[in-house]
């Protein structure tokens, strides 16, 4: 029995160094991660005061999350906070804020590649759901968060994760924005407004950072433990979008942030997706239809992959 104890007690202390050992490493690679530098290539975003284009940007701005994280004023907005140790806040964007020495190529940057002006990576930013921007959208979207009146103070940018997460982060787990993209992907060929497919694959853009690059679901990148698992929302038996037999169906969920029971739908951005246009809602309900049963993705329109030089 005295055997039996000392062997206990010896294993789990070499149990405790090892995760002792594995905690250190992670919160030494979390800093190396942080403060590493990545090679952007400059493309200045050009600016505008054209009404349409800004009005174009307006809508952006409310429909494809800026709003979610930053406030509709854009004096920045805390979107995460579960008392335990994970809040998280976008900061102010206005001209008065962190966005004040921005020059023409930092919004690239940032909003499409998740990089700081510095070169170093922002580690909260869903520059996967803009990546594929078009420049006349990015071009749009800054020129109008470029208008909106400057505003001292605001909520003050905030990142705080519990020493596990930042663990996960540095071993690899929780991948940061700039670590999702592509960064060699150009951007897309502006696609016509319409209730096609095709405008439908350019909106669905907006729901990679959570559903994946395959819009199978799973666990959200970097989203709090208790966060349930994004839907699948290609087709198939397991499918959320079994639910949704209809556009108009669809459509509701969008405005109202409910099933088709009334239930609630957790997590999803509602507060912007219930700003998208009909036509891009219904747009966004054809594309995901069209998407092959197999879980396989189509090869997408000629007009959103050719280069745009």
């Amino acid at each position: 029995m005295k055997r039996w104890i000392q062997w206990t007690a010896g294993s789990a202390l070499i149990l405790g160094v090892l995760v002792a050992a594995t905690a250190a490493t992670g919160l030494y690679l979390a800093e190396q991660k942080r403060n590493r530098y990545i090679d952007i290539k400059p493309r200045p975003v050009a600016y505008t005061t054209e009404a349409q284009t800004v009005e174009r940007g307006r809508y952006l701005f409310a429909s494809r999350g800026c709003t979610d994280c930053h406030g509709a004023s854009g004096t920045g907005r805390e979107f995460v906070n579960d008392g335990k140790g994970t809040r998280l806040a976008g900061p102010n964007i206005t001209a008065a804020g962190v966005v004040a020495r921005y020059q023409p190529e930092d919004w690239n940057s940032a909003i499409r590649h998740g990089v700081k002006p510095n070169g170093r990576p922002l580690l909260v930013m869903p520059s996967e759901d803009y990546n594929r921007l078009t420049n006349d959208d990015l071009n749009a979207l800054v020129s109008y968060i470029r208008q909106l009146p400057a505003k001292e103070g605001g909520t003050p940018a905030a990142i705080e994760l519990p020493r596990p997460a930042w663990v996960l982060y540095g071993l690899g787990v929780i991948p940061d924005a700039a670590g999702r993209i592509d960064h060699q992907l150009a951007p897309s060929r502006p696609v016509p407004a319409g209730v096609t497919v095709a405008n439908g694959q350019y909106v669905a853009n907006m729901c990679i950072g959570c559903h994946g690059a395959n819009l199978a679901g799973g666990k959200i990148p970097g989203g709090p433990p208790d966060w349930p698992a994004a839907a699948d929302i290609r087709p198939g038996k397991d499918s959320s979008m079994a639910r949704y037999p209809t556009a108009d169906s669809f459509v509701a969920m969008l405005r109202n942030g409910k099933r088709p029971d009334g239930t609630p739908i957790q997590v999803m951005p509602f507060e912007s997706l219930g700003q998208l246009s009909d036509v891009d809602a219904r747009a966004l309900y054809a594309y995901l239809q069209a998407l092959p049963t197999d879980g396989s993705m189509p090869p997408p329109a000629a007009a959103e992959v050719a280069l745009n030089r």
